[in-house]
């Protein structure tokens, strides 16, 4: 009797350890299997230069999401951003999404200016605001080969 008794007690404890181990192993890998804490939003730009899938989306300099799927609007000619945003989240349809750096030579992320003087925006809506990278790269060229004009005070 006292041998089922001990099996017993190492058989919950087992179970109850591995119970343990899935939900760490959902809530690390932030994973949502209970239900969806985010919804999605959309924006096109000109260029999506070092913007990847994964890459931070920000809301005053907060985490707010991450960039879910990069595609192409062939009719529109323009690339177009989709965004996974944490539940809570405000956003507006005078707001406006830009691509940024993250620091001197960092990667891009997507820095979402919210407004918050028209109506708010539905899961699904689009950003129609949208500012492109700057293409540091250009810019040096520029430069370099002296296409960049000096504009003098008069």
């Amino acid at each position: 009797m006292k041998r089922y008794a001990m099996e017993t007690v190492v058989g919950l404890f087992v179970v109850v350890g591995i119970i343990c181990l899935g939900y760490m192993t959902i809530k690390l890998g932030k994973a949502n299997i209970f239900g969806d804490d985010d919804f999605r939003l959309f924006a096109r730009f000109t260029s999506v230069s070092g913007l990847r899938t994964g890459s931070p989306v920000e809301i005053y300099g907060i985490d707010a999401g991450i960039v879910e799927h990069l595609s192409i609007d062939e009719d529109k000619s323009m690339a177009v951003v989709t965004m996974k945003l944490k539940k809570g989240m405000k956003v507006y349809d005078d707001g406006n999404a830009a691509i940024k750096t993250s620091g001197l030579i960092g990667d891009k992320l997507v820095k979402i200016d919210p407004g918050g003087a028209g109506d708010l925006l539905k899961p699904g809506s689009w950003i129609t605001d949208t500012s492109a990278p700057l293409d540091i790269e250009d810019l040096v060229g520029k430069f370099a080969f002296g296409d960049v004009t000096k504009k003098s005070k008069e």
